[in-house]
């Protein structure tokens, strides 16, 4: 950790790491500029040190904007006239028939045809959701890139909880990788959040299909759903106390203010703490039948404005790390008012990723045989000014 007095520290400096008072009481998340107040704090809490493992990431680094004013361009964006003119692109009509996009389809069949038989009580063994767990595992290891992808893109129909579980598979892994954690450990984090959610199925449609805000009686179902996973997992499936830890904790918070049993910080299993991040992350980029989706950079920034409350920071750091502020798939503007999508991200440089280009900046929508790929880290001319939501700026999925 390096030391950096307070009285040296200024309004708007950004870190390329967090940056912690007072042991692990996180002041500002990576790349958030400092706030004025931030320091009047530090001032009056008479805290002369705070402690980072990154530096301050100056001027001539980074060209554009800071995330807070990349966001409030997003705000003023959603209410200024929608783009005339409609970018049509899509990832299924793209890769439908390409090996990733069959192994991501394939891997959310088969955890659905596990989660019929659980449903209906036929016999199955953990050793099935095991295998499935090692065959994403393989596949992510040869297609990150394209996994990923697919989550923000959205477009497998069906299958809702199935896919819902094998996305938060897929983050879970690369977030257990990027933690460097031991292999049979990871396979568990994967197997655990393949069933994380399957207590689900001892619900209601009702409440889980309802349409519009739940009651304060139905939200206590909804809450059950934990101890019904891992009485799955511990009398149906026979699976291992790790596995069962990540379904019954996956909702336990940082702060001890979780369900199903309150439990604080690093009580809580490393593997539920890296499920409640995935999980969160792709709820928010999921469509539901109660809300939409959310913009994928909008996901990133509300994870990291946690502030030490739900999650642990380090799981945070590590998923930014591997998604991205702007995660692969994001449909982005550039400060030239041309419009890309992301498809490769720098862990070290987050606010610069490679984007392919589907309007230039004259306007014109580049075909499907038009691929310009931009890598923003060399192109130093570029930088992306605002995350856009493809519904309210007209781009179709055709």
């Amino acid at each position: 950790m390096n030391s950096i007095n307070t009285s040296d520290l200024k309004e708007g400096q950004i870190f390329s790491a967090p940056v912690y008072s007072e042991g692990e009481n996180l002041l500002v998340p990576p790349l958030v500029p400092l706030r004025h107040k931030d320091i009047e704090l530090l001032h009056t809490w008479g805290i002369k040190v705070v402690k980072t493992e990154g530096y301050v990431i100056e001027a001539d680094e980074v060209e554009e904007p800071s995330p807070e004013e990349l966001l409030a361009e997003a705000l003023l964006a959603d209410n200024s006239a929608p783009v005339k003119k409609t970018i049509k692109f899509s990832i299924s009509a793209v890769q439908q028939n390409s090996i990733p996009y069959r192994s991501y389809k394939t891997l959310i069949e088969k955890i659905a045809g596990a989660f019929a038989a659980i449903k209906t009580g036929s016999d199955i063994e953990m050793r099935a959701i095991d295998n499935i767990a090692v065959e994403l595992l393989q596949d992510l290891r040869s297609h990150p890139d394209n996994f990923v992808d697919f989550i923000l893109g959205g477009e497998v129909s069906g299958n809702e909880l199935a896919k819902s579980s094998v996305n938060t598979a897929i983050l879970s892994a690369l977030t257990a990788q990027e933690l460097k954690l031991p292999n049979h450990k990871i396979n568990n984090i994967v197997a655990g959040a393949l069933l994380h959610d399957v207590g689900m199925l001892r619900l209601s449609k009702g409440i889980t299909e309802k349409k519009g805000g739940l009651s304060d009686a139905e939200l206590e179902q909804i809450k059950s759903h934990p101890l019904h996973t891992s009485k799955i997992v511990t009398k149906e499936l026979l699976g291992p106390r790790e596995v069962n830890l990540i379904a019954l904790h996956h909702h336990e918070r940082w702060d001890g203010h979780g369900y199903p049993d309150r439990i604080v910080g690093q009580a809580i299993d490393i593997g539920a703490r890296i499920v409640s991040v995935a999980d969160a992350f792709e709820a928010m980029v999921s469509k539901k039948s109660y809300r939409n989706s959310i913009v994928g950079y909008q996901a990133v920034k509300n994870l990291l404005a946690d502030n030490a409350r739900r999650f642990d920071p380090a799981v945070i750091i590590a998923f930014t790390k591997i998604i991205g502020i702007y995660p692969i798939g994001s449909i982005v503007r550039l400060n030239d008012s041309s419009v890309a999508r992301v498809v490769s991200i720098h862990p070290d440089a987050p606010l610069r990723p490679k984007v392919q280009m589907l309007m230039d900046d004259s306007g014109k929508v580049l075909g499907s045989r038009e691929v310009v790929i931009i890598d923003l880290l060399i192109e130093k001319t570029l930088f992306i000014k605002t995350a856009i939501d493809p519904a309210e700026f007209n781009v179709t999925n055709e």
